[in-house]
């Protein structure tokens, strides 16, 4: 991970936590697919993507959250179910984006919950 991405994903726990989060992984791999933060909060657990771009940015950085990616992430997450990690199986489950533009010394965050819906599983 580039220092651009760290920076980002450390900045989206920090923010999680604030609100009310607990981070149970960071950057966890299941083969060739990853999570970035699997957080739980009172509603559910959450499978968040961190998108991080430096300023100035030409497009914002969720427009990369394409269908491909989220098919990804899907896929990711339900491996990480399959392990029994952090999950007793009746909880809520929800795939938000957190993005962050570091832009010097200011760091600004935008929080997307439930980003998107699977409709295939």
């Amino acid at each position: 991970m580039d220092e651009v991405g760290k920076k980002g994903e450390d900045a989206a726990c920090r923010w999680l936590a604030a609100h009310g989060h607990q981070i149970l992984d960071r950057n966890w791999r299941g083969g060739r697919v990853e999570l970035d933060i699997i957080s739980r909060d009172g509603s559910g657990l959450h499978f968040v993507e961190v998108k991080s771009r430096r300023a100035p940015t030409t497009a914002d950085p969720e427009v990369n959250i394409t269908p491909a990616k989220q098919r990804h992430l899907v896929q990711a997450a339900k491996r990480y179910l399959h392990t029994g990690r952090n999950f007793a199986g009746d909880e809520e489950l929800f795939f938000d984006v957190i993005t962050v533009i570091l832009d010097g010394e200011t760091t600004y965050i935008k929080y997307y919950p439930q980003a998107f819906i699977p409709t295939y599983v």
